[in-house]
């Protein structure tokens, strides 16, 4: 039974969950929600704090929402979410996207949001997607491409930023330049109906600025990467310090504007698919 072989990068740190917990549907999922519909079932996977997921279920109160996530501390904070927001068309449950415990055509819409990057076999992700998913239902799939983030004024510290991830990232197993191989993992996954697209988060005012560096230059030294950048020899306590201040420096600037692209799938389940 294929099984995870990748180690997730980020951890969940105080300055991961910064980012999570700011995700939603509208900012994060927009390209699907036109086609939910309030009776849909919908597995969410690699859920993390659960935002998105409580997000989806709002959207389908006829329907179900189970999220999932590989790693079990995660899960009771995305509880929280629910119960705080008073959710009962939604569950939680630990599992390995590469082997899903769930019978096949079981979901109207199975989603998967920043999580392929992060995995061994995409592609193997994505046959399990497509297999639990019902015949005319929706995989659906968004995930960043660092190489392709792009920000102003220069920075040579955001430039070693940019290197270092992309070498921890792909010793960790996993492909930080997902964005772009979505449509291809999906193609060599037997899923013929492929809708590819493309959005950006963009990162421009103060307050955008000092939130997305200030993020970033705390997850550089104190979370799960910071730790695996060092004793993969990737870099040193003092490159790490380095990266943090350049993170800082840049929120600084009042012209800085910084984007983030995603790489998005929309594939309908066919009979046809392998």
């Amino acid at each position: 039974m294929p099984k995870e072989t990748a180690v997730y990068t980020h951890g969940h740190h105080e300055s991961v969950l910064r980012s999570h917990t700011w995700r939603t549907a509208a900012n994060s999922a927009a390209y699907l929600l036109d086609s939910i519909q309030p009776h849909m079932r919908i597995l969410d996977i690699g859920c993390g704090p659960g935002t998105i997921t409580a997000d989806l279920a709002e959207l389908v109160p006829d329907g179900r929402v189970t999220g999932v996530d590989h790693a079990p501390g995660i899960l009771e904070q995305a509880r929280a979410t629910a119960g705080a927001r008073v959710l009962t068309n939604v569950e939680f449950a630990v599992a390995d996207v590469h082997a899903l415990d769930y019978p096949d055509n079981t979901f109207c819409v199975v989603h998967a949001h920043q999580v392929l990057q992060h995995v061994g076999d995409p592609v193997q992700a994505l046959r399990e997607m497509h297999r639990v998913t019902r015949p005319g239902g929706l995989i659906a799939a968004r995930d960043a491409d660092y190489a392709a983030m792009t920000w102003y004024p220069a920075s040579e510290g955001l430039e070693d930023w940019l290197d270092l991830y992309e070498r921890v990232a792909r010793a960790n197993g996993g492909e930080p330049d997902a964005g772009r191989r979505l449509l291809s993992w999906a193609l060599d996954a037997g899923i013929r109906d492929v809708t590819a697209g493309s959005s950006t988060w963009t990162f421009a005012t103060a307050e955008e600025r000092a939130w997305w560096s200030g993020l970033w230059a705390d997850r550089t030294l104190a979370s799960a990467y910071a730790d695996r950048a060092v004793e993969g020899g990737h870099t040193t306590p003092e490159g790490l310090r380095a990266v943090s201040r350049a993170w800082r420096e840049w929120g600084e600037r009042k012209n800085g504007w910084f984007a983030v692209l995603h790489g998005e799938i929309l594939c309908r389940k066919d009979s046809k698919d392998i």
